[in-house]
């Protein structure tokens, strides 16, 4: 049988003590309830009715808090005085998978003037208010309230957007890390690294490769619209440290006349992460064997285009020739591939020659009669559309396949790719600054020179 009284006010009739209940008598408060005046011995009441939405907490209590559903906000008492006391428990072990946020509410936490996380599968935590030098102190010996704190760093041209500092190292150099941060506020970068692209030929030969193109999820950094290569890509750990940022140059085009080989573009690197320069164009000329090793285009981030496989008619059986293909993409190989492979030339003489690989595709195939007038030089693969610096930009375009006068020229591979000519004496189009793209191949005349790459950096900073 219970019964109910309802005042507002009990005074003792005389004496100096008050006393409620009596010899094995329990005084209890309700759940919620709060009182002044009878201090406390170090613990809680707890409310055995668990928290599962965000609340303000009262001094005096304790709660059962389940984030089974997801994170759960715990404000506080606003104006504590000293020796309030609250204690929260993870109530099925899912702190570590969804946290609970300790937000301060205007008083310090361990001396610190930021909020905290739980995140500790099991874990408890009482934090009684001290002074207001040190706020509300946590008094579990083994608990990890954490304090959030972001990376904080220098190097590059810095930009923001919102909570998110962005880094661009568009010729190489250092990205100073003074602060690693730490989980509950940030501790990862989110990056994108681009290799320089390959440079072409002098004379005939095909487009060059786009560099290597490599790109981590975006999640860690506001979830903005990634590359299908950064999709499943984590982002990096950072601590306090130097990091060498090298932005690879892009491949220099070949002489005319001369060797009129063009070179590979050289690798971007951030950290572990390394993105290849792409390769250089395969070259007609000089005919060094009877079946023109060279014409195969160079491996790289993405590979060179082909050359045509012969000089003239005196040449070997274009049916016996097998050194028009383009050069191999993904070298060294990494997962998620950075490239892709270029687009062969044709196998006959005086013929047209294959499109440099992209990051997004390969290399057109060269195609027409052979020998021209006819038909059309490879088209340059496809870059790739990132969003890390808050517009889409597209980078790791390849080289369009120059073609024999009359023939149709190769495109150049959006993403800062160099288009083919198929004019004699024209060099063909330089690939982009800082995209990494691939030169276009020349018609009798000297090569082009690839793009230079990129690095960028973006993670939270507040």
């Amino acid at each position: 049988m219970t019964s109910t009284i309802k005042v507002n006010k009990i005074e003792k009739s005389d004496g100096s003590t008050l006393t409620l209940g009596g010899p094995s008598t329990a005084v209890t408060l309700a759940c919620g309830a709060t009182q002044t005046g009878f201090g406390r011995t170090g613990t809680v009441d707890w409310c055995t009715t668990a928290k599962t939405s965000p609340f303000t907490a009262v001094n005096g209590v304790g709660y059962f808090v389940n984030t089974c559903a997801g994170t759960i906000t715990v404000t506080l008492p606003s104006s504590p005085s000293a020796g309030n006391i609250i204690s929260i428990k993870d109530y099925k072990s899912t702190f570590s998978v969804n946290n609970v946020t300790l937000c301060r509410n205007g008083s310090k936490l361990g001396g610190e003037t930021l909020n905290a996380t739980l995140s500790t599968s099991g874990e408890a935590s009482t934090l009684v208010y001290v002074d207001a030098t040190q706020g509300w102190i946590n008094v579990n010996t083994d608990d990890t309230v954490q304090g959030e704190s972001y990376v904080a760093a220098t190097g590059g041209t810095i930009t923001t957007c919102g909570n998110f500092k962005i880094h661009s190292f568009t010729s190489s150099g250092c990205f100073q890390v003074t602060s690693g941060g730490n989980a509950a506020g940030s501790n990862t970068v989110d990056y994108l690294v681009v290799g320089g692209g390959g440079g072409s030929t002098g004379a005939d030969g095909g487009g060059a490769g786009a560099g290597g193109y490599r790109e981590s999820a975006g999640t860690a950094s506001g979830g903005y619209t990634v590359s299908p290569l950064g999709a499943c890509v984590a982002a990096a750990p950072v601590t306090a440290q130097t990091y060498p940022i090298t932005v690879g140059a892009g491949g220099t085009g070949g002489s005319y006349p001369g060797t009129n080989a063009g070179t590979n573009g050289a690798n971007s690197v951030f950290s572990t992460i390394t993105s290849a320069g792409g390769g250089k164009a395969g070259q007609s000329y000089p005919a060094s064997s009877p079946l023109f090793p060279n014409n195969v285009g160079g491996a790289g981030g993405s590979g060179g285009g082909g050359a045509y496989g012969c000089s003239g008619p005196g040449s070997p059986s274009s049916t016996t020739n097998p050194n028009t293909q383009g050069g191999a993409g993904n070298t060294p190989p990494v997962s998620p591939p950075q490239g892709n492979p270029g687009g062969a030339g044709q196998t006959g003489y005086y013929g047209n020659h294959g499109g440099g690989g992209g990051a997004g595709s390969p290399g057109g195939t060269a195609s027409g009669p052979s020998p021209s007038p006819g038909g059309a030089g490879g088209n340059g693969g496809n870059g790739l559309t990132s969003c890390i610096t808050t517009s889409p930009v597209t980078r790791g375009g390849g080289g369009g396949g120059p073609a024999y006068t009359g023939a149709t020229a190769g495109t150049a591979g959006p993403g800062g790719g160099g288009a083919g000519k198929n004019t004699n004496s024209t060099v063909g189009g330089a690939g982009t600054a800082n995209t990494g793209g691939g030169a276009g191949g020349s018609k009798g005349a000297a090569g082009a020179a690839g793009g230079s790459g990129v690095v960028i950096i973006r993670y939270k900073f507040q």
